[in-house]
């Protein structure tokens, strides 16, 4: 929970665009994989973000941690941007940021052991001699709920669960103050998402962490964030408290968006909102509200121009003309 109100990042019109071609002779298009985002994220404090598959999610976890370099905007860590950094500065600056994968076997080298996958942040930043490295891998895997002796084991010998431990270890083995979580339980069972979930509650509780946290899973993201961001085609289209977000959430996507959760307890259970057609094409994106075509609410001038993101009251933002009228 968060218990600062001082943003730790900053995240201003940031766009992540890309260039295709069907063909040698086709027009190159643009895909608006993250297009013109901002929010902040406080010091300690957990923001979900939600949304269907290919809404840039992803995308824009790895463009604030300048894994991937964005089109435009600006991600200010501490205050200082990010985007503007190179070589040796922004080395030094991803020390305080780290990213935990969706698949931890496929973010981990088979022919490491353990000690050196957990322990190549420390050679690369640190510069560690041997002992300390491995007191501090140890330590760091303890913390974790991983026993020591694993240290020379390899990533075919552990479970889902034990693999995502170690993932985890490894983000915080630079003691980071902002971790990027994509999909971090997504690959699990659903007892060892609640392991991990529990597992990312206290570290951060300990260490002072902040997140930001990528799922589809709504009951997940409810557990775990102070508030909730929806993105749809590339855009933030609401963001707000998590439990605000789920008893009055206003933009007609994160309505359906919910209703399509499914519930055990009948007595809050909501009416089912089928959306007519399929998420449109980012490389041919509909003009003005880009949920337009699927919108139940949609109304005269909601093809024209494109909702910016409004603050409706008490931090909660939407980005639709029908709610802001």
């Amino acid at each position: 929970m968060s218990v600062d109100v001082k943003p730790l990042l900053e995240v201003s019109g940031l766009s992540v665009h890309f260039s295709t071609r069907r063909g040698l002779f086709a027009p190159v298009r643009r895909v608006r994989a993250v297009d013109n985002v901002s929010f902040v994220i406080r010091r300690q404090e957990t923001l979900g973000v939600v949304g269907e598959s290919g809404c840039g999610k992803t995308t824009l976890g790895r463009a604030i941690l300048h894994l991937i370099h964005p089109t435009a905007g600006q991600v200010l860590l501490e205050g200082e941007d990010i985007l503007q950094l190179h070589g040796n500065a922004l080395r030094e600056r991803r020390r305080h940021m780290q990213i935990v994968f969706q698949n931890p076997y496929s973010s981990f080298d088979p022919r490491f052991n353990v000690l050196n996958s957990v322990g190549e942040p420390l050679r690369t930043h640190a510069h560690l001699r041997q002992p300390d490295l491995v007191r501090r891998v140890t330590e760091v895997l303890e913390s974790c709920g991983m026993p020591g002796e694993i240290l020379y084991r390899y990533p075919h010998e552990f479970s889902g669960g034990q693999m995502q431990r170690i993932a985890v270890a490894r983000a915080l083995v630079l003691n980071p103050k902002f971790l990027v979580l994509d999909e971090p339980t997504s690959a699990l069972d659903v007892s060892v998402q609640a392991q991990i979930l529990n597992l990312l509650e206290q570290l951060q509780a300990q260490l002072e962490l902040t997140f930001l946290f990528i799922s589809h899973d709504l009951s997940v993201v409810r557990h775990i964030s102070d508030r909730i961001a929806v993105m749809y085609l590339g855009r933030v289209v609401e963001l707000a408290r998590t439990e605000e977000l789920f008893t009055s959430a206003l933009h007609p996507y994160t309505q359906a968006l919910l209703a399509s959760a499914p519930i055990i307890d009948l007595a809050r259970r909501r009416e089912r909102v089928i959306l007519p057609g399929n998420v449109p094409n980012p490389a041919d994106p509909p003009t003005g509200c880009a949920f337009h075509p699927r919108c139940p609410a949609c109304r005269e001038g909601c093809s024209q121009q494109a909702p910016e993101l409004i603050d409706t009251g008490g931090g909660h933002l939407v980005a639709c003309h029908q709610c802001q009228a």
